[in-house]
């Protein structure tokens, strides 16, 4: 989660589950072109909402489809988290190594209403810092206020960010590769104007840097890309449909 996760806190819980659709990518460049793999997402996913006590429980779980070289594979991502009246998110659950649940992303679930009014009157740029979990290092960047429009039928404000930050070592998810570069990130994440809950995101992180090999410096280029999108609509429509 951002830094600024002390002024993000929960707001009204929402009546009913949220339905996402998901989509993502990852690309690995090392060296030639001949060095290049690719495996791409796609999926739906369901938030959970609840009370426990003075926090609040958020639970999501993605059924998607993982695709690459070798073939196609179904998977399930869960993550859980608790988050109390102060905004800090406590996480429980987290089996989603390919980064696929709206909970397991550089930008809060769900702001409150004082944190959403002060974003839609944003000017210029404000600064942060938080940890990319896809890398283990640092970013700092920039959030500014973004257009406002609609998202499933629904009223929503953006954020826009964009960040750097230096890579040494291990990837998590090929430990094997040692990596030693510089990390960009971008993306736009929309709210709910109505309840405050993220309805949309679209991020991206670039790695670029280099690998020892055999005392020979190999350049490589890695790019993650996840799109979430609110689609209570179009379920809704297929329940009409049965």
């Amino acid at each position: 989660m951002l830094a600024l996760a002390a002024t993000l806190a929960t707001a009204t819980v929402a009546a009913a589950d949220q339905q996402y659709a998901v989509s993502g990518s990852d690309v690995y460049q090392i060296g030639t072109h001949e060095l290049a793999t690719s495996v791409v997402y796609s999926g739906s996913q369901r938030l959970s909402i609840s009370r426990q006590g003075a926090s609040t429980r958020y639970s999501a779980r993605v059924d998607y489809t993982r695709a690459d070289q070798s073939g196609n594979a179904r998977g399930i991502a869960l993550f859980s988290a608790a988050m109390d009246a102060a905004g800090e998110q406590r996480d429980q659950t987290d089996r989603d190594p390919n980064y696929l649940t709206v909970l397991n992303q550089p930008f809060s679930v769900q702001l409150d209403g004082p944190t959403l009014s002060d974003i839609s009157h944003l000017n210029g740029r404000l600064p942060f810092d938080f940890p990319s979990l896809m890398t283990g290092g640092t970013l700092h960047g920039y959030l500014s206020r973004g257009s406002t429009g609609i998202v499933d039928g629904k009223r929503v404000i953006g954020v826009t960010f964009d960040a750097t930050g230096t890579m040494r070592g291990p990837l998590p998810d090929r430990p094997a590769i040692a990596l030693d570069g510089r990390m960009t990130m971008h993306g736009i994440a929309y709210y709910e104007i109505d309840n405050a809950l993220l309805l949309a995101l679209d991020a991206t992180l670039r790695i670029a840097g280099t690998i020892d090999d055999a005392h020979k410096q190999t350049p490589v280029t890695i790019v993650y890309k996840r799109t979430i999108r609110a689609n209570n609509s179009a379920r809704q429509e297929a329940l009409r449909s049965q």
